[in-house]
């Protein structure tokens, strides 16, 4: 120290110049901060992420109800099987075949009607003398006509009943040889009819490779005989749809058709 300052009391104070510049230069210690507490078991953040997203993840499926899981797996199934076309052929597409049309088609079945003779025939005053028309002739032009004829015998016969319901369900007969439609099961109501149906379909060829299946139920072409084969053809259609295979569940519903009604069966598979 130096001595004359210790002698001199004014030169023993601190220089208050220094004393500044010495408060100047100490250094500001740095801002601390709080930091978050860590989570238990959560060293990083992705593992802390991945976490929360499986608890989500596990919420959900908790939250989600039965039926949404029914709807889910309903809808990631792809067995949608339509409904097949049923076909029904007689000889004139007037008794028979449209008896067949009227009853599966009130029941919600799709169906069509065709008739495999050269011509429609249907019965005159006497046996030798029937109304004969071309196919494609109105149903409501032949009614009209019949009963201009003779409307007491054709009412009597019951043409006219019929005629009446065959011009409330499509326009005219149609013949089977001239139609490209494509059905799923033809129902014939007599032998030949099935034979006729067989023919033409192998005269085409199968050029598309469309299986169809013929049926043939034997039946008398009058009134009575048409109404009981209808709910004969009913059954047979319920059991058909109702099949997951058709092909291969056939022959059973064929053999139980046979046990159910009187009507002889012949079956045969062919293709468009």
């Amino acid at each position: 120290m130096d001595p004359r300052r210790a002698r001199d009391p004014r030169l023993s104070r601190p220089d208050p110049r220094l004393q500044r510049l010495q408060a100047d230069s100490t250094p500001t210690p740095p801002p601390t901060y709080n930091s978050p507490p860590t989570l238990p078991g959560a060293e990083n953040g992705f593992k802390q992420e991945v976490s929360s997203s499986q608890h989500l993840q596990q919420e959900k499926q908790e939250s989600q109800s039965p039926v949404q899981d029914i709807a889910e797996q309903s809808s990631s199934q792809t067995g949608y099987k339509p409904r097949p076309l049923f076909c029904v052929v007689c000889a004139s597409n007037q008794n028979r075949s449209m008896e067949g049309h009227s009853v599966l088609s009130k029941a919600g079945y799709h169906v069509v009607s065709y008739g495999t003779g050269s011509a429609v025939r249907l019965p005159g005053p006497s046996i030798d003398k029937p109304n004969i028309y071309s196919f494609g002739t109105p149903y409501n032009t032949i009614f009209e006509e019949l009963n201009g004829k003779d409307p007491r015998l054709y009412s009597a016969n019951g043409l006219l009943h019929m005629l009446d319901r065959n011009r409330r369900i499509k326009l005219a007969p149609e013949r089977w040889q001239d139609s490209r439609t494509v059905a799923d099961i033809v129902i014939t109501c007599e032998e030949r009819c099935f034979d006729a149906v067989c023919d033409d379909l192998l005269s085409r060829g199968g050029e598309f490779n469309k299986p169809v299946h013929i049926i043939n139920l034997e039946i008398k072409d009058n009134h009575e005989e048409a109404l009981i084969a209808g709910k004969a053809m009913m059954d047979l259609a319920a059991a058909i749809e109702a099949a997951d295979d058709i092909d291969e569940r056939m022959d059973e519903i064929l053999q139980v058709q046979q046990e159910k009604h009187p009507h002889s069966i012949l079956h045969a598979v062919a293709f468009y």
